[in-house]
Formats: C-alpha cells, sequence, structure tokens
C-alpha cells in the first residue's frame, strides 16, 4: 500500500556493533524496524579478497579508470574472508527466524544473494514468512569485470523482497529515482523528459574502484542501489537494520536520507570502516 513520503528534516542516527548478529538480533525488541536490508556471505566457496589503494592520476600510471584515464596505485592492505558453508541454509534460517519477529507490522526484507543460493534462500523465505508474502525478485544488472568464454558472464545479483503483511506495506514509489526510456522517441517527448520508473531489473555500475565511494572493503554494494531501497520502502525517522553491513553503506544511505540505522558485523576491520565512513552521523560504536 503506497503512502505520502514525508520530506527528511535532519540526519539519521547510525549504531554499529561488532560481534556474532544472531545474539544481537536475538536482543532486539519485537516489532523494531521498518526496513532490514541482508547482504549476507554469497557461499562462492572461495576467500573474498580486496586490496585497498591509494590511487593517483599518472599519465604513465599502472590503472586505467574512468574515462580511459591512467592512475597510479600503491597497495595500502587488504581485507578477505573465507566464504564457505558446509550449512549454508542452516547458517541464515535463525537470522532470517529473528529479522521476521523483528519487522514492523507493515515492514519489508531485502535479502541480497546472487545465483547460487537465491532459489534454495527464497524457499526457506517463504516457509519463514509465507509465499504470499513474497512481492518481487529484483535482478542489479552491471557491466563490468572479468569475461567467462566457457559460459554466459554472470552479471547480477539478485534482491529477494519481502513483506510481514503482503496487503500492507511501505511502498513510496514517488520517492523513486526516474530512468531514462530506452526508446524515448516511442515514449513521446513529455514522458521521455520525465524519465520511467524502474522495473523489476535495475541498470546499475559497481562501485568504482577508482571513485570516492569506493572503501576497499570486499563486496561493497552501490549507494545508488541502497538508496532507492532506502526511500521506497521506509520513511524518515524509521529504523533500519543492516545484519551483514560490511562497509556500512546501508548506514550511509539511511541515515543520510534521515533514517536511522542500526549495522551489526563481526569484523573488526569493517567496523574500523564503517565507523571512520559515517564519522558525519556520529555514531555509536558497541564491540
Amino acid at each position: 500500500m503506497a503512502h505520502q513520503r514525508p520530506s527528511p528534516t535532519r540526519l539519521g542516527a547510525v549504531a554499529i556493533y561488532l560481534g556474532d548478529n544472531l545474539p544481537l538480533l536475538q536482543s532486539f525488541q519485537s516489532g523494531s524496524f521498518r526496513l532490514v536490508y541482508l547482504d549476507p556471505p554469497f557461499n562462492t566457496g572461495r576467500v573474498q579478497r580486496r586490496v585497498r589503494l591509494n590511487t593517483t592520476r599518472d599519465p604513465s600510471g599502472d590503472r586505467i579508470g574512468f574515462g580511459g584515464q591512467r592512475y597510479r596505485s600503491t597497495v595500502r592492505g587488504e581485507d578477505r574472508f573465507e566464504d564457505s558453508f558446509e550449512d549454508y541454509l542452516g547458517f541464515l534460517r535463525p537470522r532470517l527466524t529473528q529479522v521476521h519477529r523483528l519487522l514492523t507490522p507493515d515492514g519489508s526484507l531485502f535479502v541480497h544473494l546472487d545465483y547460487r543460493e537465491v532459489h534454495y534462500v527464497k524457499v526457506m523465505l517463504d516457509e519463514i514468512f509465507g509465499r504470499t508474502s513474497f512481492i518481487n525478485e529484483i535482478i542489479w544488472a552491471y557491466d563490468y569485470g572479468a569475461r567467462s568464454t566457457r559460459r554466459w558472464s554472470p552479471k547480477h545479483d539478485n534482491l529477494l523482497w519481502y513483506a510481514k503483511d503482503p496487503k500492507h506495506y511501505v511502498f513510496n514509489l514517488g520517492a523513486v529515482d526516474r530512468i531514462p526510456y530506452l526508446a524515448p522517441k516511442l515514449a513521446g517527448e513529455a514522458k521521455a523528459a520525465r524519465g520511467k520508473t524502474p522495473t523489476d531489473t535495475w541498470w546499475q555500475t559497481i562501485v568504482s574502484p577508482t571513485g570516492k565511494e569506493k572503501t576497499g572493503y570486499p563486496t561493497q554494494k552501490p549507494l545508488a542501489i541502497l538508496r532507492r531501497i532506502i526511500r521506497v520502502h521506509s520513511d524518515p525517522g524509521d529504523r533500519v537494520l543492516d545484519a551483514f553491513a560490511g562497509s556500512g553503506s546501508i548506514g550511509e544511505a539511511a541515515a543520510a536520507d534521515g533514517r536511522h540505522a542500526e549495522l551489526i558485523d563481526s569484523s573488526s576491520r569493517a567496523v574500523a570502516v564503517m565507523t571512520e565512513r559515517l564519522r558525519r552521523f556520529a555514531p555509536t560504536v558497541t564491540r
């Protein structure tokens, strides 16, 4: 059910927690969050690794960035974690069960996955939330990185959207960013100038390796994707939860738009990255 979106009047608060997210989720009060976004490990079976670099523009540099500009890079360090689970669904189930408890009656859950596990997780979410609570599968498509020569290169992620109550949830379509028509002449001048609302397929590039948004943390997601979720599926003043917070992108998207973000991660490096990235929101940090 759509409703008018109030205008944010101030920045939101940010709370950061270091630790295993399951006992922390169990400690929160039921019905506390209007929106929960989860970006768990994808169970790729390999080590997720991201080298942290300092880059400066240099015509003879070792890297090519946006617009063909060349950059020279200096390694500052490396972040890595094992992304392999013997019982992936057994790991997620109690956490997703807690999230169902934590959502407000009109709240929504977004789970960010890829092709490896999304179908198994959807079946499990159907059991926890009920099949009618599944609203959309959103495909985030991008075109960057290595190409396969033995299959169609996988260049998309999957976001599963579930509503606590499939008949009553926050969906501020008027707050969404509009995108260009692929065939503007067919749409007509007025519609083309206004742009169209996105469908369930979102085209958005990854976080630029040389851009200001980049934190160097593995699996960082672009703010453009997360802002869309925040603005459409919550209102200013709402509490938003990310239990696999990583670099804190949800925290930045939420707090900048007047929401209150609670961020959990088991990595001390992630908490350090979030604390520095979100310092303009004066986050509280619980270790």
